[in-house]
């Protein structure tokens, strides 16, 4: 079964109280998005454990997460610990930061997969993953091509549930200076709803919602229905 979010934009499903004893990962956690959502789940009782994927521990981890140190490349080295009912996917970079088309789809495919793939094996659920506005395996633009490839990877899984948010240009307190972003702030407001920069709490939000909602098959939540 595969869903697409849309309809009526002004209507928020009320979320669903998980049932105790859940646990969560988050990859990408050290990111904009990935840390909000572990602030989010650190506060969410109905998770008994979180845990957070990252290469090094950094400072200032909420309380009630576990930090897990692993190399990207060798995921399997830590395969006892990455056990979870529902897993959050914020992994991502850009060309620029990565360094090269090559080294950002290392990062954005092989690194997703291989870890919805682990994870699937170890009994995963529900995967949620932050992919991006315009994402389509067909596109012209290398970007959009990868963010579609991805999905369609994930897909193959054959996941009960799997939730792909298509967040616009995100808003937040950004370690790195991104100048569309700055740009696109102030004319937030006048662009079509489908454009609109959306603010990683939402973001966040959304994809809990949608562990606690755990609907069966594809959900793809459009950027212009990520609400908090």
């Amino acid at each position: 079964m595969h869903l697409r979010e849309g309809g009526c934009h002004g209507h928020r499903t009320r979320a669903v109280t998980a049932p105790s004893g859940r646990t969560a990962l988050v990859a990408g956690a050290t990111g904009l998005v990935g840390s909000e959502i572990l602030r989010q789940l650190a506060a969410d009782q109905g998770y008994t454990g979180v845990r957070a994927l990252v290469r090094r521990v950094p400072t200032g981890l909420p309380a009630r997460v576990t930090p897990v140190m692993a190399d990207f490349e060798r995921l399997e080295q830590v395969a006892a610990t990455l056990g979870a009912d529902h897993v959050f996917c914020a992994l991502g970079t850009t060309i620029r930061t990565a360094g090269s088309q090559e080294a950002f789809r290392r990062v954005d495919y092989d690194y997703v997969v291989a870890l919805a793939r682990l994870a699937r094996d170890l009994g995963a659920g529900h995967f949620l993953l932050v992919s991006s506005l315009g994402a389509d395996r067909r596109s012209r633009i290398f970007y959009s091509r990868v963010k579609g490839e991805v999905e369609t990877a994930v897909q193959a899984l054959g996941y009960p549930s799997l939730t792909i948010v298509r967040p616009s240009l995100l808003l937040g307190n950004r370690a790195e200076f991104r100048l569309g972003e700055v740009l696109a702030k102030p004319l937030g407001p006048l662009m079509p709803r489908r454009y609109r920069p959306v603010h990683v709490r939402a973001v966040a939000a959304t994809l809990i919602r949608a562990a606690h909602e755990g609907r069966p098959g594809v959900r793809i939540i459009e950027s212009r229905d990520i609400t908090d």
